[in-house]
């Protein structure tokens, strides 16, 4: 383990790729446990350097695996591709931008967003089937125009990392929101977390679905610090 100065800091080397299949996840956490401020947001809590780290994470990832519910609150833009990161995706055998995949049961998501179309490689969205049929119906009529990809699997959200990995990708960043990671945490092999120096007054409410798990234990492997904000690499014991 070891802790480092930000001057000394370089990202690329510090949220490095293993060259196998590898589930990262990504989260931010004030010192009371909120996942979001008071807007529901998670930007909120976060800082321009966390920022940073996540589209460091991102810039050599081949998909970026998220929650409905945190597809709604932070309305995500477009996956591009960034000509600052051709060179090196192109190094790594990798595509010119990450795909997006999104894991919802319920298919209710902003579909007018520009994510749905303005994406460089078109969104996938994981369902399992018990959606209404008003919104599958919208889903499917996305898919019609192209704009999105509806994957039905059995065994959400698990079932999805099946297909992905099936697919050929291997390097996944799951960005939350904390449910989804709460679900998948038997199945992620990094967890880098980032502890902001606040108190938000609310902790995170998770699914009751979803809060019986076993306990799995981390080795903290790296961290370092920023204008208070704690940077962690955690990966599985």
């Amino acid at each position: 383990m070891n802790s480092e100065a930000p001057a000394s800091i370089d990202l690329g080397e510090f949220y490095f790729w293993p060259d196998q299949w590898w589930v990262r996840a990504m989260m931010v956490q004030s010192l009371d446990g909120a996942h979001a401020g008071p807007d529901g947001k998670s930007r909120s809590i976060s800082s321009e350097r966390d920022r940073e780290v996540l589209q460091e994470t991102r810039r050599l990832a081949d998909v970026v695996l998220v929650g409905a519910e945190t597809i709604r609150a932070e309305r995500y833009r477009p996956m591009v591709a960034k000509p600052e990161w051709q060179l090196a995706r192109k190094v790594a055998g990798i595509a010119a931008a990450p795909v997006v995949a999104i894991v919802s049961g319920s298919l209710d998501l902003p579909w007018e967003e520009p994510l749905f179309g303005e994406s460089e490689f078109t969104p996938m969205v994981f369902t399992g089937g018990t959606a209404s049929a008003a919104r599958t119906e919208r889903a499917h009529e996305m898919a019609a125009s192209g704009k999105v990809e509806i994957i039905q699997c059995d065994d959400l959200p698990v079932g999805a990392l099946d297909v992905l990995r099936e697919r050929g990708y291997t390097r996944i960043v799951c960005e939350g929101g904390p449910n989804l990671l709460s679900t998948l945490n038997p199945h992620i092999d990094e967890l880098d977390l980032t502890i902001a120096p606040m108190l938000v007054g609310r902790a995170v409410q998770l699914d009751n679905e979803h809060t019986e798990s076993t306990p799995i234990n981390w080795s903290l492997s790296s961290y370092w610090e920023h204008d208070g904000f704690v940077f962690t690499r955690y990966v599985r014991v």
